[in-house]
């Protein structure tokens, strides 16, 4: 019999975006260590907001010493702009995650509504309501995409139990 791993100690939980950025570092025991945003501003050119985003990202690795990085797969957007900008601002914070040596997991928007709610189909408002009940928040942290980013990084504890108990 195989002994049960463990989740990583501290998961960084990541909403991508480009303007915007959720970031949520947690223990494996769902308790919170810190959450923010990322913000970049839409007048600099865009080799200067992946540079800020590539800064805070290391700044948030180097105080935080994630094992883990859970970080949302991207989805079909209507705007073919939006989906290269994210892309390009996944792209560094994956690289620099491993670059820092943390594991990767990406995970689609099914798996993390399933990972909160059970149903697949659950709307932004019952995913926000399931965060604020698992880890026993008073509010829905602001902006969403923090809370998008604690349900990202709940989801990989929720998939990386199930998978040691598979192991």
């Amino acid at each position: 019999m195989r002994k049960k791993s463990s989740p990583p100690e501290i998961i960084l939980g990541i909403d991508p975006g480009f303007g915007l950025i959720g970031w949520a570092v947690i223990k494996k025991d769902r308790e919170i260590v810190d959450y923010g945003s990322i913000k970049t501003e839409g007048k600099e050119r865009i080799e200067n907001r992946l540079v800020e985003i590539g800064e805070d990202l290391e700044e948030i690795i180097t105080t935080y010493h994630p094992q883990v990085l859970a970080i949302e797969k991207l989805f079909y957007f209507k705007n073919a702009k939006t989906v290269i900008d994210v892309a390009q601002s996944r792209g560094v914070t994956i690289y620099l995650a491993r670059q820092a040596g943390l594991q990767v997991a990406e995970y689609t928007p099914l798996e993390i509504k399933l990972a909160l709610t059970g149903y697949g189909r659950a709307d932004k408002r019952q995913i926000q309501r399931m965060v604020v009940s698992l880890f026993k928040l008073s509010a829905v942290p602001k902006p969403d995409d923090v809370a998008d980013a604690l349900a990202v990084a709940y989801t990989h504890l929720v998939y990386s139990a199930n998978r040691s108990l598979v192991s």
